[in-house]
């Protein structure tokens, strides 16, 4: 077993984030492409986001620092730290309302 230092994680890629031309810092902290699961911390300076793309699984986001929005071409939700947003398998983009840190969970079909 071991256990991850989540709170530390975020506040080194959300310095990482602020001083990035991108505004944005992640990092895999387990499994990867080749996984059923991964799960990825990533951190976005306000203002900054991930543009619109298409889920590669069933996958989650949990804020766990600052306010982001979620939005596909029909509907768009806000969440703060502690909420947990189910990604809808459609194309979605998420936006930073303040710096913000999550850590999205997603599980692909084997």
């Amino acid at each position: 077993m071991r256990a991850l230092p989540l709170s530390s994680l975020a506040d080194q890629h959300l310095a990482t984030a602020r001083g990035a031309s991108s505004g944005r810092s992640a990092q895999t902290v387990y499994g990867g492409h080749e996984h059923t699961l991964r799960q990825v911390l990533l951190a976005l300076a306000r203002g900054q986001g991930l543009d619109e793309h298409e889920s590669p699984g069933e996958a989650t986001l949990h804020v766990l620092r600052g306010r982001v929005r979620l939005s596909t071409a029909d509907d768009s939700v806000e969440a703060d730290a502690g909420e947990l947003l189910v990604i809808p398998d459609a194309r979605h983009a998420l936006h930073a309302l303040d710096d913000a840190v999550v850590l999205l969970t997603v599980a692909k079909s084997p």
